[in-house]
């Protein structure tokens, strides 16, 4: 019998570590080290079965390799097509992360029972009757779409070979475990050996494969980071559990952008795709309040009419408070620094809580000046009008910057029935819309001449 191999690993960047130590020489994290068994046998790895699918590696002149041959596979999801560039491209491999109870598995077995083809959905956390329950509120039917509920890749490879999928879903990877290593799933060494299998099988037959990754409570996918430097494709499923709105997005892309979002409403059907989300994520009402101002922005090459809601009081407990949701806390805090150095006013005893709507978080710097209206009209109790929208960058001296693709947040703006958007005057293109006011201002102090005197 061989001798039993143990090696320390740390839990944070997956480094290996020959005794156990307080630091990891790699992240200089504290108490991150693990140990773990691991059992290294002659054969190792994924064997690709003799089917007609699998293909042998030979080297090829790079100017005889055929791309035409290679197109992409719909999912019959126009959101998760966008984001993804198109489709799945043969012999990707694709991790999808995101908090517990999101919606990964919805989201995926709707794929999986609306997609053409044969798709094999491996379950390591659910029970085949678990999931025909959740098929069967989500409604859809696919004859082609194979269940199983199984946790060890040689037994699930061996259902593979006998199936011969057009796609495999694995939900999820830290369920996984593999023989060839003889420590817990969820641990590193199981989560990169079992990844580096499903890669080899990826590549070799040029099946697409779909994982579900768990996430850490910072927020990054649970696992060693080299994780996601293995896959194609990394997408980040976001949304707040209090709203019904979900939002999709690429962290890394391989064969696309990573700059587009897909949007998404969770309903108890399942998860709805949102084709006009600018519409949804506005308030629907007459009434005029103050702190309200409507951004125009773009994710992506998508334009987006966001609100942003501002609420500016007396702080009462002496230190004020700088509460953000879905903006990031450091641009407010220049923002209203901003507001204090070139506009005049005192907001430096003053409690100040920006929020925009609907769960979306937005890093488009073309808010700031939505931003500063919602801010500035909580300030005066001065509700802004309701038919003018805002986009355009703030300077640290209290300019008006331009932004990119001004003809499509104005043609959004107007198609929504706004009259006036408020954008920079260091615009050099001419916009070619004729329905819509289009206000170019230069410095902050006029934005507040035009509103509020």
């Amino acid at each position: 019998m061989s001798k039993v191999k143990t090696t320390f690993f740390c839990q944070k960047c997956g480094t290996a570590h020959a005794k156990w130590q307080g630091q990891c020489k790699g992240c200089k994290e504290w108490n991150t080290l693990v140990e773990e068994v691991i059992e290294k046998p002659k054969e190792k790895g994924w064997i690709a079965p003799k089917t007609s699918k699998s293909k042998g590696a030979v080297p090829i002149r790079i100017q005889e390799i055929d791309t035409d041959k290679e197109s992409r596979v719909s999912t019959n999801d126009s959101e998760l097509d966008r984001v993804l560039g198109g489709g799945l491209v043969p012999g990707s491999v694709t991790l999808l992360g995101g908090e517990p109870g999101i919606g990964k598995s919805t989201l995926l077995l709707q794929i999986s029972l609306q997609i053409k083809g044969k798709v094999l959905y491996v379950s390591g956390e659910e029970s085949q009757k678990q999931i025909k329950l959740r098929a069967e509120r989500i409604d859809a039917q696919n004859e082609n779409c194979f269940i199983l509920s199984e946790t060890l890749t040689q037994k699930i490879f061996k259902q593979i070979e006998a199936l011969e999928p057009d796609i495999v879903i694995i939900d999820s990877i830290q369920t996984l475990q593999t023989q060839y290593v003889e420590s817990s799933p969820g641990s590193v060494s199981q989560i990169k050996e079992c990844t580096s299998e499903l890669i080899q099988f990826a590549k070799k037959t040029h099946t697409p494969v779909l994982l579900v990754g768990h996430i850490t409570k910072d927020g990054a996918i649970a696992g060693p980071k080299v994780l996601e430097h293995m896959v194609d494709t990394v997408l980040q499923f976001e949304g707040d559990r209090n709203h019904i709105y979900r939002i999709i997005r690429a962290q890394k892309n391989r064969f696309g952008s990573t700059a587009e979002i897909g949007i998404y409403e969770m309903l108890s059907s399942g998860l709805r795709i949102v084709t006009n989300p600018s519409e949804l994520l506005i308030s629907q009402t007459d009434r005029k309040m103050s702190g309200h101002a409507i951004a125009a922005t773009v994710e992506g090459i998508r334009p987006l009419m966001i609100e942003v809601q501002a609420l500016v009081s007396t702080a009462v407990y002496g230190t004020p408070q700088r509460s953000t949701t879905g903006f990031n806390a450091k641009r407010l805090n220049m923002l209203l620094a901003v507001l204090e150095k070139r506009a005049g006013f005192q907001l430096g005893s003053k409690d100040v809580f920006l929020n925009i709507t609907g769960g979306i978080s937005s890093e488009d710097p073309a808010i700031d000046l939505a931003v500063v209206a919602a801010i500035l009209s909580s300030y005066h109790d001065i509700a802004l009008p309701k038919e003018t929208c805002f986009a355009a960058e703030i300077g640290l001296s209290g300019e008006l910057r331009p932004v990119s693709k001004l003809d499509q947040r104005i043609a959004e703006a107007e198609k929504l029935g706004f009259e006036t958007i408020v954008n920079s005057k260091g615009t050099k293109k001419k916009h070619s819309s004729i329905g819509i006011n289009v206000l170019a201002l230069t410095k902050i102090e006029e934005v507040v001449a035009l509103l509020f005197v």
